[in-house]
């Protein structure tokens, strides 16, 4: 089947997944407890996207708690991102036929870990290393999650489901993020984390609830990731595209803190507000973009990066007001919130016979471009003027904005 005919797949057709049936339902079961499911995982990747994110929100106190510039403070988003990476592909092919449910609860587990322990780590080091398990358990929980619809409910209804799952990564920085912050600057920020290491336990009850059994159907090997990369040209776009997206946008969003207190003037106590302004027009994005990328992918991705780099331009202009700099984060977040869903509607679309080969290799190239955006991005502030972030960015969304035009016109078989 050509690229094409694959990206073009009727919306809640997608072949059967070779993890596992999606039939066997009653009507009344796929309305109830299927999407019951759907939201305990939902849940999960919320709880996910906000223990990788929350640093964001926390960086300028983190920094000054621990002794180091908010560059260095980074790594608290740079090492999470680079183990989730790895994380991502080895998981998804050593979990082999075990049981789904059971392997997102063990990453879930390890999630509440990572944050009680990055709440009561003494020094960077220590803060590190718990950031290192929280990304062990972000690459694998989502490596696996999210496939999942394909699995949890009908096929006319798996558009919708992984919208919603995907509502997850959005809602993180609509409530997560916002909620977290404000937490933090209230009260402090090992609060925060304290918060977010409870969150996980939640999140693991509601797993345990309401997800079914979901045992693999079958042994992956490692030689399968460059195998499908190799001969499927529409998921190596896909993972070129994350890449170019969303280290454009971490370059950036990593030091919207600096940016809009630095640089617009905003005051302290108004950063969580805007960012929950950013984490609303996300949702929004979200979804508007999971319904239209069933029918139109590439359209999807070509509006998304051409609005981030107008975005991410016009802030270079205008963003030293306060007035125009939260404008444009609520802009900011519009656009965004569409990246994660579409791209994984684009790798499932691509690769409907592979899905987790496929969405492992989407979410470790996610998480190491959530990497590479913080590490550039810290060197780029440490050096540079506080919009310096914002110019890389723009030349990187623009690049993608080229590519997807390009690909438009591309013969993409695999």
């Amino acid at each position: 089947m050509g690229m094409d005919e694959r990206l073009q797949v009727a919306d809640g057709e997608p072949p059967e997944s070779p993890t596992g049936p999606r039939s066997g339902r009653s009507p009344e079961r796929a309305s109830y407890r299927s999407w019951l499911a759907v939201w305990a995982v939902t849940l999960g990747i919320f709880s996910l996207m906000t223990s990788e994110l929350l640093p964001v929100g926390l960086l300028s106190p983190v920094a000054a708690e621990l002794g180091v510039s908010e560059g260095i403070a980074g790594l608290m988003v740079t090492v999470p991102g680079l183990v989730a990476a790895v994380a991502a592909p080895v998981i998804a092919v050593t979990a082999g036929r075990i049981d789904r449910r059971v392997l997102l609860a063990a990453l879930l587990v390890l999630l509440a870990v990572g944050n009680l322990g990055s709440a009561v780590g003494s020094d960077l080091a220590v803060v590190l290393a718990a950031r290192f398990v929280v990304g062990v358990s972000i690459g694998g929980f989502w490596a696996i999650a999210g496939g999942l619809a394909v699995r949890l409910v009908p096929a006319e209804q798996v558009g919708r489901a992984t919208a919603v799952i995907f509502g997850g990564v959005s809602t993180a920085s609509v409530l997560g993020v916002p909620l977290g912050t404000l937490l933090g600057d209230t009260s402090s920020w090992r609060i925060a984390f304290t918060a977010l290491g409870l969150l996980g336990l939640v999140a693991l009850a509601g797993l345990l609830l309401l997800v079914p059994a979901l045992p693999g159907a079958h042994e992956l090997s490692f030689g399968e990731l460059p195998r499908l990369l190799r001969g499927n040209v529409g998921v190596r776009l896909g993972v070129l595209m994350t890449f170019l997206l969303v280290t454009g946008h971490f370059i950036a969003y990593t030091f919207v803190r600096p940016i809009l207190r630095e640089g617009a003037g905003v005051e302290a106590g108004m950063v969580g507000v805007v960012l929950l302004a950013f984490g609303v027009a996300g949702v929004a994005g979200n979804f508007i973009a999971g319904a239209w990328a069933h029918h139109d992918v590439r359209r999807v991705v070509l509006v998304i990066s051409t609005l981030l780099a107008a975005v991410m331009i016009m802030f270079a202009f205008v963003g030293q007001s306060a007035t125009a700099a939260i404008a444009l984060v609520g802009l900011w977040g519009l656009a965004f919130g569409g990246v994660s869903v579409s791209l994984q509607i684009w790798m499932l679309k691509a690769a409907p016979e592979a899905t987790e080969v496929a969405t492992s290799l989407f979410v470790a190239a996610f998480n190491l471009s959530i990497a590479l955006g913080a590490l550039v991005g810290g060197v780029v502030i440490d050096g540079t003027a506080v919009f310096g972030v914002v110019v890389c960015a723009a030349v990187l969304f623009v690049l993608t904005a080229c590519a997807a035009g390009f690909l438009r016109a591309a013969r993409m078989s695999s």
